[in-house]
């Protein structure tokens, strides 16, 4: 009894009345992918830097994602992020100081979520799925900072899509090895001696200390989907 009180106790007050007029929440949802779909049209070569809200100007990692989001910017890439504050605001600012297109796209929550004021292109969304699918059709590349269940959520939902290929293999970069190396070990003992991933599925994650590097992946992997690009049209040319 305690325990369904203290998880049901706000719930009324920040989820939608699932027993309302769902034509209404189809409508919404549709507006949603539409404007997203629109204002990001022009989105070609992004990458989504994720973390923590809750790290704070003068943190480590937020002076580390400023500086990956500026060498990022710097080398015409499109920093996306959450549009929030903590390593989100990071991001943007780090695009921002470059004077380079940057994108935020915020979420409508209880708590936390701010908008930063670095964006150069926001967008306001209430469904996190619809939001999820922006990150992943304007992304080349992830880059997972320190972050809680919002940045774990974002690194696997990319992870299942590239193992079901749903979705082309993109760069899943986790910055600071002090911070993921727990989870990597786990992910490399637990989970490959139960065989419920395999050890192929590994190879998608990249982790690193070294911002320099998060820019060479990233550029290798743009010079690799630039020749994919060029094979494809090859191809579509041959069948004409």
């Amino acid at each position: 009894m305690n325990y369904c009180a203290n998880i049901h106790h706000d719930s009324a007050s920040i989820i939608d009345d699932l027993k309302g007029d769902q034509s209404w929440r189809i409508f919404r949802i549709i507006s949603e992918f539409t404007e997203g779909f629109d204002r990001l049209s022009g989105i070609k070569e992004g990458i989504s830097i994720f973390g923590s809200a809750r790290l704070k100007p003068g943190s480590p990692y937020y002076l580390k994602t400023v500086e990956i989001a500026q060498l990022l910017a710097a080398n015409n890439f499109t920093v996306i992020t959450g549009g929030g504050p903590g390593i989100m605001e990071a991001a943007n600012k780090g695009a921002h100081l470059e004077e380079k297109c940057n994108v935020g796209l915020n979420i409508e929550l209880p708590q936390e979520q701010t908008p930063n004021p670095y964006q150069s292109i926001s967008l306001d969304f209430r469904y996190f799925f619809v939001r999820k699918v922006m990150f992943v059709r304007y992304s080349i590349g992830y880059v997972g900072m320190p972050g809680g269940f919002g940045t774990m959520d974002e690194l696997f939902e990319s992870l299942t899509l590239m193992q079901t290929h749903k979705i082309y293999p993109m760069p899943i970069i986790l910055f600071g090895s002090e911070f993921w190396s727990g989870l990597l070990n786990w992910i490399n003992t637990t989970l490959i001696e139960y065989k419920v991933i395999s050890k192929e599925d590994i190879s998608l994650i990249k982790i690193t200390d070294d911002p320099q590097e998060v820019l060479d992946i990233m550029i290798e992997h743009r010079e690799w989907k630039a020749e994919q690009r060029q094979i494809g049209q090859k191809n579509n040319d041959l069948m004409i």
